[in-house]
């Protein structure tokens, strides 16, 4: 099939603005993704159990909130390249399988529980939090009775990939991040930037959705 340039180049505008939305309005720290290219990983490793789907080149440590560097990146270094926003330092994330999210979200709605943005990933949806150290989130976890594996924390030295995802150049639009998409989108905080939730007040919910799923039984 051929590609047509005017959506390629349409993609590579949306993942620009997206780059620049994050790292100066949200002020999250932002770089760009490895590329899935011709079906294989842009990091060059054969082996590569993410391909398409991790930082490279630059790495992780690289993540910035500079314009300019932004522009540069996605204008003339990597325009296919997928938006990963760093977490740790201006947001953190929880994420789980779809389906467990999905319950989450209706259970925390009804309840009224403010939510911050949610992203749906290929199969997962991530609740984007404020920031967390490793060692608080450990005690938050030690105190409940059971934790799925299937939950992963996103947190000083994760990451997470922002809407609109990354491309697969010279093969059809599959492999690496997919399409990502808000579910709740960002919502300003006071003074600028994103309003983000503690995770605290969520972490039960998340986990006992989980673990529904997982399991069918209860986590309490």
């Amino acid at each position: 099939m051929r590609e047509n340039p005017k959506g390629r180049s349409q993609e590579r505008a949306a993942r620009l603005a997206a780059a620049l939305t994050a790292a100066v309005d949200h002020r999250w720290p932002v770089v760009p993704g490895a590329v899935l290219r011709d079906g294989c990983c842009s990091c060059g490793d054969r082996d590569c159990t993410v391909p398409g789907a991790h930082p490279h080149d630059p790495s992780l440590l690289a993540a910035t909130t500079d314009t300019r560097m932004v522009r540069w990146w996605w204008e003339r270094q990597s325009p296919d390249a997928p938006v990963l926003a760093a977490t740790g330092s201006t947001v953190s994330a929880v994420s789980l399988p779809a389906a467990a999210g999905a319950r989450a979200l209706a259970y925390l709605g009804a309840l009224r529980l403010p939510l911050g943005p949610v992203l749906a990933m290929p199969g997962r949806y991530a609740l984007l939090v404020a920031p967390y150290s490793l060692d608080v989130l450990g005690e938050m976890l030690a105190q409940l009775p059971w934790v799925p594996g299937s939950l992963r924390y996103h947190g000083p030295g994760g990451f997470l990939p922002l809407p609109p995802g990354g491309a697969a150049v010279g093969v059809p639009p599959a492999g690496g991040w997919g399409r990502v998409r808000w579910v709740l989108a960002p919502r300003p905080g006071v003074g600028g930037g994103v309003w983000l939730p503690q995770v605290g007040p969520l972490l039960g919910e998340l986990v006992e959705a989980t673990v529904r799923l997982d399991s069918g039984r209860s986590a309490y």
